[in-house]
């Protein structure tokens, strides 16, 4: 049987307050400024002392609370929030986070951005041992790990939990004195710690979310790290010191906004050199203008005419109100998706030969009707350039991506995907290029590009082969 990785999506994205008398409030307004990782669900927690409460729902943030009752309910000085995507799991009310559990002897909330790569032998084990899953995503399996703990200490049962699971994980734990978030030993997902100019702390899966609610940047939570945020501030331990720092490239590719910074690396600024390293990698490019794909792409683009010396013009108009195209769950609605998303100026790229500015190519669905709305907009050549290397894997620690099968690099060559599409030519920035442009060297997971993960895939390992040309590696 083939374990489905579905397709290239957003990871989800986590907010949490501790200390602000309008903490589930400011919580929507993180979880707003964090909506572009996911949008097939949302939920809040609040913590009133000590009683945790909650509402959750599918759909955007905006439709989940646009009962403003739902808000108000949520009173308390501390919440967690959770915006998502499938990554694990099917997209039903149950898999919506952040989970809430209530035990004899005190609740629990719970969210995660990331995927487990041990979910199948993890949930096999505890259910033998009578466990009872009320969902299908993974994050239920660290609550069943934690309160199965040996000892009688929260943390010290926090700690062998995160020791047993494997994969990529940022998590958040809010118990009835305080919230508890833990990164995985690669770090694959972004977490940062800010303090309100009233004292009360927040975190986030991206800065961004922290400069909407007025927060101060403090830290963010590093490899193997396990923090906790109470009414004494932040303490911070490990859980192993087993650590590789191998953010998810990704990350600086397309997923997070561009106002973000990642481990002291401005988003922007990272696509821009991705542009402007694209350029010089492909000096011999004939042409009159560059256009960027709105919105994720126009960073590179400007990096690319700059360094190209070419104009960098509005070819390409994006229907803000349409959602992201990776975002619909059925093939049929992502075509639909980009046939609403976007149009060609013709004013702008008639006559002219254009480099097109993307950020990756997945499928070549989208990137072939990008090419044909230029083109039927008058555009006498269409170079495609792209401002990663080809994406030819699989990510097991949080992205969604199908097997090898669907993935247009992984069967083709790069000429054969320039026929697909129907571009004039078709150019693709190196791994090195992408190293050079984020600047954390070999501290980025490019595991899509090249097939070299950072761990074992532990349940993946068997079904990955399916479809394979190769076998992959490991650090």
């Amino acid at each position: 049987m083939t374990y489905k990785l579905k397709s290239l999506n957003e990871e989800c994205g986590l907010f949490g307050v501790w200390g602000h008398p309008e903490a589930a409030r400011l919580t929507y307004f993180g979880l707003h400024a964090l909506q572009h990782r996911g949008q097939e669900g949302a939920g809040i927690i609040s913590n009133d002392k000590g009683k945790l409460k909650g509402h959750r729902n599918l759909g955007l943030l905006s439709e989940v609370f646009k009962d403003e009752k739902d808000l108000e309910k949520l009173s308390g000085s501390a919440a967690i929030g959770h915006v998502r995507y499938a990554t694990a799991g099917s997209a039903s009310i149950d898999n919506v986070q952040p989970f809430l559990f209530n035990f004899y002897d005190g609740q629990f909330g719970l969210c995660h951005n990331g995927n487990l790569t041990n979910t199948r032998t993890l949930k096999k084990d505890l259910e033998s041992k009578g466990a009872i899953f009320h969902s299908n995503s993974d994050t239920e399996i660290l609550m069943h790990l934690i309160r199965r703990g040996f000892s009688s200490e929260l943390m010290d049962n926090v700690k062998a939990a995160l020791n047993t699971v494997k994969g990529g994980f940022a998590y958040l734990l809010m118990t009835e004195n305080k919230i508890i978030a833990a990164l995985d030993p690669n770090g694959f997902r972004p977490l940062s710690i800010g303090k309100l100019a009233n004292g009360a702390y927040v975190i986030a899966s991206e800065t961004c979310a922290l400069d909407v609610v007025g927060a101060t940047f403090v830290q963010d939570v590093l490899p193997g790290q396990v923090v906790v945020i109470d009414d004494d501030g932040v303490q911070v331990d490990t859980y192993t010191n087993d650590v590789d720092l191998k953010i998810c490239s990704m990350e600086f590719i397309y997923f997070a906004r561009p106002d973000s910074n990642i481990y002291g690396v401005n988003i922007h600024t990272a696509r821009k050199n991705m542009g402007r390293i694209l350029a010089q990698e492909n000096l011999d490019i004939q042409a009159d203008i560059v256009v960027g794909v709105p919105n994720s792409s126009l960073s590179a683009a400007s990096g690319f005419a700059e360094a190209s010396g070419l104009p960098y013009e509005m070819g390409l108009v994006k229907n803000q109100y349409v959602q992201r195209t990776f975002i619909q769950p059925t093939q049929e609605l992502r075509e639909q998706g980009v046939r609403m998303k976007l149009s060609g100026v013709r004013s702008v790229v008639a006559g002219k030969r254009v480099v097109m500015v993307d950020d990756s190519i997945v499928r070549g669905t989208t990137s072939k009707r990008i090419v044909t709305l230029l083109k039927e907009a008058g555009a006498a050549e269409v170079h495609v350039v792209i401002a990663s290397p080809p994406l030819a894997y699989p990510c097991f620690y949080g992205i969604d991506i199908q097997t090898r099968k669907e993935l247009i690099a992984a069967n083709h060559s790069v000429d054969e995907i320039n026929e697909i599409i129907g571009s004039d030519s078709l150019h693709f920035l190196s791994i090195d290029g992408l190293k050079e442009a984020i600047g954390l060297g070999n501290q980025i997971c490019t595991s899509y590009f090249d097939g070299v993960y950072p761990t074992p895939l532990y349940d993946y390992t068997h079904d990955y082969n399916l479809g394979l040309k190769e076998k992959v590696s490991f650090y």
